[in-house]
């Protein structure tokens, strides 16, 4: 099947690599030049183990190539994925300028088409805006309509950053929300050699699939994290509880969040999370969990602030600041909160974070940094080595393996302060320390 990409950003590039592995043509689209130049040339644009072999495999074979001409890469497929980003607005609603922009290019590249396309929505979005915003640009910039001249669905990635490839073959579940049978069928081929479960809902119910699991997934870690601090108020080990809890998987459960630690982050769940909270309000439906959730993970950040505070230390390392180990993304990562916080209590901070640094940045991350905290990149250092001897107090920010190294290293007055649980005994040398165990 031949298929063109739009947004070549996380979701894009690995989805592009990995639909191409499994034997389809596949054209990447981005409006940033550096990326199509970066992936054309066999690397890869994002930090992640594997998906830049997985890329320079694909072009080396001819199965993967990149462009920035929209309208050239529809003549040249059968079907356009839409991968670009849903960020928020200031009231939570969400901003879909990218995906009006991707639609108009899609719609206007189809006016001189004269074989039936599928449009697939990888995005995600809020129930309703396939009908409301997709199909309304696509026919209007088309001049065609949707069911007769052009197929739309929905298929929502539910890839995770740091194992989107082992995510991409092995999925709880694949989705794809369709209101056609055949535009259901021509979608489950990109899927006929992936062994998992695949469901074919309306598109509306695919919407709102991504945001249930998204909002549970958000809820279960300030759930475990308020259980783990009433645990240690108690003197009770967190971890013990929780993984007893865990055993209960009948009623869909899964363990992965369910582990006391620090605030979730990242460009998922406190976007959907908005996104939900903001969709309840305009159909005058209450939430008061839901709407809780953001509160309590913000009480975690500022729990470690208050942590770092009563040691009454001011030289402070941390190891880890992007919001997951692996990855380089810096959106929301409640580390960067963190950090802004102790700085504006006067802290002197050494930060390293190996991901981070070694990335090239640009795009998104490059544009985030320059605009949101130019200032924290002046404070990172090129090895644990060096966090460790300006600090007193060292902060484990993300499961970084190389992180527990530090062990072998510590004096006896520093202070380990750990966020993930890297470490679940005490350590030979120094003090630890866990936020709720």
């Amino acid at each position: 099947m031949k298929l063109s990409v739009f947004g070549l950003g996380y979701v894009g590039c690995v989805s592009a690599a990995c639909f191409a592995k499994e034997g389809h043509e596949v054209w990447g689209v981005d409006v940033n030049s550096t990326k199509v130049e970066i992936i054309n040339s066999g690397r890869s644009p994002i930090v992640e183990a594997g998906v830049g072999d997985l890329i320079s495999e694909m072009v080396t074979l001819g199965r993967l190539r990149a462009t920035t001409d929209s309208a050239e890469a529809v003549r040249n497929s059968e079907a356009s994925l839409v991968c670009v980003g849903t960020p928020s607005n200031q009231n939570g609603s969400l901003d879909l300028k990218y995906v009006k922009r991707v639609c108009q290019e899609i719609g206007a590249a189809l006016e001189k088409k004269r074989e039936r396309h599928t449009v697939v929505i990888r995005s995600t979005m809020l129930p309703g805006t396939i009908e409301n915003v997709v199909i309304p640009t696509l026919e209007v910039y088309s001049g065609k309509k949707v069911g007769r001249d052009i197929g739309v669905s929905i298929n929502p990635e539910f890839l995770r950053e740091g194992t989107s490839l082992k995510d991409f073959y092995a999925p709880p579940f694949t989705l794809i929300g369709a209101d056609e049978e055949d535009v259901a069928a021509s979608v489950r081929r990109l899927y006929s050699n992936i062994e998992a479960p695949l469901y074919v809902t309306s598109i509306r119910a695919a919407e709102m699939v991504k945001y249930a699991c998204n909002c549970f997934h958000a809820l279960k870690v300030s759930f475990a994290n308020e259980i783990g601090n009433v645990c240690k108020a108690l003197g009770i080990d967190s971890h013990e509880v929780m993984d007893v809890f865990c055993q209960d998987k009948k009623l869909n459960l899964s363990p992965y969040y369910l582990k006391p630690g620090f605030a979730f982050g990242g460009s998922c769940l406190p976007k959907d999370l908005r996104a939900i909270t903001y969709k309840a309000k305009e159909v005058d439906v209450e939430v008061p969990v839901l709407s809780s959730v953001l509160q309590s993970n913000r009480r975690q950040i500022e729990r470690a602030h208050e942590m770092v505070l009563q040691t009454g230390k001011k030289r402070i390392g941390v190891l880890g600041f992007s919001f997951k180990a692996g990855t380089d993304d810096l959106r929301e990562s409640p580390m960067v909160s963190l950090i802004e916080m102790l700085i504006g209590k006067g802290m002197t901070l050494a930060i390293y974070d190996r991901d981070v640094s070694l990335a090239k940045l640009f795009g998104a991350n490059k544009e985030y940094i320059e605009r949101e905290i130019p200032h924290i990149s002046q404070l990172m250092r090129s090895s644990i080595k060096e966090v460790l001897e300006s600090a007193d107090v060292l902060i484990i920010g993300n499961k970084s393996e190389e992180f527990r190294e530090i062990e072998s290293e510590l004096r006896a007055d520093q202070l380990v302060i750990d966020l993930v649980r890297l470490f679940d005994r005490p350590l030979k040398q120094g003090e630890y320390e866990g936020i709720c165990w």
